[in-house]
């Protein structure tokens, strides 16, 4: 079987062309840069942008299954820059997949699509798209989600996965990130203690790819429909906050501003930003703030039934192969 995986130079893509190649399929990659992970696999590159219809319509060719995890991410930057990625970039993925005759597209979409800035306690896929979108990366994801799932038809299955809060070995983006403004003393905590959130190993997220492209035929449960998928372990943010800042070597962070400060200090750095023209995203946003801010965890039994999806890396075992990849760093 050939399989194309857009984005698999990154966090999630690559975790997934891993474990293709692990099991021997035939894997090819869209990215927009060389990768020596990838050539080290063996893994055929079509380099590439999402933009490019082009460049989409010759990666897809002779494929039987679309992993599409590429994206423009972050909270800031204009809604033209994320249309142009997320949602005409999804438009030539399934335009490739309907001249290429490819029956399966398993979307990388996100949790954000339903958040609204309000506290998502046990939500599940019944959970509508929020009436108010809080940064253009939700808006522009959610109107690819709906694009992806109407697309469900005429010989193309599709499902949209939506993994809450992805963290592993291999991360080059939240926990440089939050690891950085630990040891210079910048990190807070948000809000009154004890939200709980839930997050996903990077296997375990991986994982849930491949079983919903195994699952995914016309008329199957999953077909057309969108999953939460987590660890299914919700803990207070400052728990699993100081349990990667740990596993990192990194001091943990104990201090804490109310909501309030950090969305009006969000809308500053947003203004500062907006003024000045900045284009690099601010320390902190609003979108952000409401994130840390609210309780996020889902009830992801859908997943378990339809996907036969079942964590398989616990939290406690993620944090001591993350420790074990800093340690061996140092």
């Amino acid at each position: 079987m050939k399989v194309l995986v857009t984005g698999g130079s990154g966090f999630l893509g690559g975790a997934i062309v891993r474990l293709l190649h692990e099991r021997s399929f035939d894997v090819r990659v869209l990215t927009r840069a060389e990768s020596p992970s990838l050539a080290a696999l063996g893994v055929e590159t079509v380099l590439g942008d999402l933009t490019d219809r082009d460049a989409v319509l010759h990666a897809a060719k002779g494929c039987d299954t679309v992993f599409h995890t590429a994206a423009k991410v972050g909270a800031w930057g204009s809604y033209a820059s994320y249309y142009r990625v997320n949602v005409t970039g999804a438009a030539h993925v399934l335009e490739a997949c309907h001249r290429e005759g490819i029956p399966r597209l398993v979307y990388t979409s996100t949790p954000s699509v339903v958040f609204d800035g309000r506290d998502e306690e046990g939500a599940d896929e019944s959970m509508p798209y929020a009436r108010r979108f809080l940064c253009h990366y939700s808006r522009s994801k959610a109107e690819a989600e709906r694009m992806v799932l109407a697309a469900n038809e005429n010989g193309l299955s599709t499902v949209a996965l939506r993994p809450h809060l992805i963290w592993g070995p291999g991360d080059r983006s939240l926990m440089p990130r939050i690891v950085e403004r630990a040891e210079a003393g910048t990190l807070r905590l948000v809000g009154a203690p004890g939200n709980r959130i839930d997050s996903t190993y990077i296997d375990n997220a991986a994982m849930a790819h491949l079983l919903a492209a195994e699952r995914l035929s016309p008329g199957a449960a999953c077909a057309g429909k969108a999953y939460f998928i987590t660890n299914s372990e919700p803990m207070p943010l400052e728990e699993l906050l100081n349990g990667l800042l740990a596993a990192a070597g990194a001091p943990p962070v104990r201090r804490r501003i109310s909501a309030a400060a950090a969305y009006a200090l969000g809308a500053l750095f947003e203004l500062h930003h907006t003024v000045t023209g900045r284009m690099d995203e601010p320390p902190l946003t609003r979108f952000v703030a409401r994130q840390l801010a609210t309780a996020h965890w889902f009830d992801i039994s859908a997943a378990r039934r339809d996907l036969g999806y079942e964590p398989q890396v616990s939290i406690r075992e993620g944090l001591e192969r993350l420790k074990a990849v800093y340690a061996g760093a140092r």
